[in-house]
């Protein structure tokens, strides 16, 4: 039996699809736009009267949304299950603070470097555990993930149990000033800047050659290894750039909050990233976006509910999973005839 939810979901999307290219901008553009004043604009749909809306854009919102693109890499366009996700966004920001308080480096130095500190750290784990699969990937990286926080936990110059405290903010770029911590705008649209970065080379990278080879192993890696792909290789590609996207997010974290301990990446935190891909439909950016927005959205809209806020909130990811079971905005299956971006066929889609 086919969902009519689903039905209607493609319709919207072969519609979007048939419009011009320049019509797409165009609503893209206004969709941007619409983001960048979200902070100063009143939604009563979307405000949240027990939190301040503005905070929940960067501190849930936009950093659920970037991490769950970037274990979207690992998970959806992989196939790579990772229950450790939490780890990379830890180091990106206990190098965010160890930089930024011992060596004073500028955080605009420190958020490169704290990208390729989580990139070789994801590497370092992938060398040696990428063979596995299935369920046994899983424990390992579950795994790394509490090594990172028991790690943090007892060793002094990371703080400790105490954790790390004043951590400095970004200087002033351009006209945004982030020294005001009662101001969570400038973070907001840097972050938002950098979502639309990464959605961007994203895109690109999943219309090219690493792409298709992500798909062939995500289907079936041992027909993908016989067919030729360097199995190995691509998932270390994975890997290692949805843990750079983690990195970014840690950095941008302790940026912002000024203060990180151990007990701001439990492994919960792992699991939340892992639902907002399921939830939202794995392997597809849209779907991960919605995703993220409903899984930070909804506590804080149901605040008000106090101690019934959580049940609420797992009724609603219930039954959303039962009327979406291939998630909110699931993605369509590769091999069209034709690439909208260069208006010919995409050499290779069929047989990757």
């Amino acid at each position: 039996m086919v969902n009519p939810l689903t039905t209607a979901t493609e319709r919207i999307g072969d519609g979007w699809r048939s419009l011009p290219r320049a019509v797409r901008w165009l609503f893209t553009a206004a969709f941007v736009a619409f983001l960048v004043i979200l902070p100063m604009i009143t939604v009563p749909i979307l405000n949240t009267p027990d939190s301040d809306f503005p905070t929940l854009l960067f501190d849930k919102i936009g950093l659920y949304i970037l991490m769950g693109i970037g274990l979207n890499v690992v998970v959806g366009k992989a196939g790579l299950l990772d229950l450790g996700y939490v780890a990379f966004f830890a180091i990106g920001a206990y190098t965010m603070a160890q930089l930024g308080v011992l060596a004073h480096w500028s955080f605009w130095v420190i958020l490169p470097f704290g990208v390729l500190m989580a990139m070789g750290a994801g590497v370092i784990l992938g060398l040696p555990t990428l063979r596995l699969r299935g369920d046994y990937l899983a424990i390992v990286t579950m795994g790394f993930g509490e090594i990172i926080r028991i790690t943090a936990l007892n060793t002094d110059w990371l703080g400790a149990a105490r954790g790390i405290p004043n951590i400095p903010w970004p200087s002033p770029l351009g006209p945004l000033s982030f020294d005001n911590i009662l101001d969570p705008k400038p973070f907001y649209w840097l972050l938002l800047v950098l979502i639309i970065i990464v959605i961007w080379a994203l895109g690109r990278l999943d219309r090219s050659r690493v792409g298709r080879a992500w798909e062939a192993v995500r289907e079936d890696e041992d027909a993908a290894e016989l067919m030729g792909v360097q199995t190995l290789k691509y998932k270390l590609w994975a890997f290692a750039i949805g843990a750079g996207i983690g990195g970014l997010g840690g950095v941008m974290y302790a940026a912002k909050s000024g203060f990180i301990s151990p007990d701001n990446f439990p492994l919960t935190l792992s699991v939340m990233f892992l639902a907002i891909v399921v939830l939202g439909g794995s392997g597809h950016i849209p779907g991960v976006v919605l995703g993220a927005f409903a899984v930070s959205y909804l506590p804080e809209r149901l605040r008000g509910f106090t101690e019934y806020r959580v049940l609420l909130f797992g009724a609603a990811l219930v039954i959303m999973m039962n009327l979406r079971p291939e998630g909110l905005l699931p993605r369509r299956v590769r091999g069209r005839v034709a690439s909208e971006e260069i208006g010919e066929p995409l050499k290779g889609v069929d047989n990757a």
